[in-house]
């Protein structure tokens, strides 16, 4: 089975930046696309940033020009570069991948942004 872990999560101060890695074991070759979620406090969860087999990729109005999501096939890896990080940031991030019927979760990350 797909296993998908998360790294790289800490506590930053604002205006500063972290990368996020979600390394998948297992083949996820078939994937329809992988993507980051978060969630904080008394919140929902909400779609942060994806990026599909084709190599697209979308971004969510509040990250967009600050996140960059990229993916290394050689390691079976994707990332999560976030640059200019805001308090609003704050929250457990989570990676996911998908494909036509299956769809798998990683644990998540913390990511603390201070002021």
């Amino acid at each position: 089975q797909v296993q998908l872990v998360e790294s790289g999560g800490g506590l930053v101060q604002a205006g500063g930046s972290l990368r996020l890695s979600c390394a998948a074991s297992g083949s996820i070759f078939n994937a329809v696309g992988m993507g980051w979620h978060r969630q904080a406090p008394g919140k929902q969860r909400e779609l942060v940033a994806q990026i599909t087999s084709g190599g697209g990729t979308y971004y969510a109005g509040s990250v967009k020009g600050r996140f960059t999501i990229s993916r290394d096939n050689a390691k079976n890896t994707v990332y999560l570069q976030m640059s200019s990080l805001k308090p609003e940031d704050t929250a457990l991030y989570y990676c996911n991948c998908w494909g036509t019927s299956y769809d798998y979760w990683g644990q998540g990350t913390q990511v603390t942004v201070s002021s």
